[in-house]
């Protein structure tokens, strides 16, 4: 099922050359990234990687969705954390991802946190973007 957008509220714009060792620059020069593959992929390291740039990007849309979670049950979710991780492997011929969501919400228990945080995967436009074509693990952790 593709989903279509009601409109465009936003786009992002950014440009890479170079490929998995190049550069990539956003429209607006906020986003401005040396690439390189990191040395567990053979590469040399010492800059950030695609897989990097995508576990940023999904980690703090996961936090803004679970701050609409949050706030449609009454419950604050302003010290949440969300960690991706996103692993990168053989497919057959091709390669794939996968991703685990580690979501920690301060104050409230087990339960709780699973609750939001799979209301936050229903509302998140990466979860909703990955949904049916990668492995998504969430992991609700009691805060400590």
């Amino acid at each position: 099922m593709t989903t279509e957008l009601d409109r465009i509220a936003y786009t992002a714009r950014v440009t890479a050359t170079g490929g998995r060792a190049g550069h990539a620059r956003s429209d607006d020069g906020l986003l401005d990234v040396d690439l390189r593959p990191p040395v567990a992929l053979g590469g040399p390291g010492g800059a950030t990687n695609p897989e990097q740039l995508f576990a940023a990007g999904y980690a703090a849309c996961f936090q803004g969705a679970l701050g609409v979670a949050g706030r449609r049950n009454k419950i604050d979710t302003a010290q949440s954390v969300v960690t991706a991780e996103v692993s990168m492997g053989p497919v057959g011929d091709a390669f794939g991802l996968a991703v685990v969501l580690d979501v920690e919400i301060p104050g409230v228990d087990e339960a709780t946190c699973r609750k939001l945080a799979e209301e936050a995967h229903t509302v998140c436009p990466y979860s909703n973007a990955t949904r049916g074509n990668i492995p998504v693990e969430i992991r609700a952790r009691v805060a400590g």
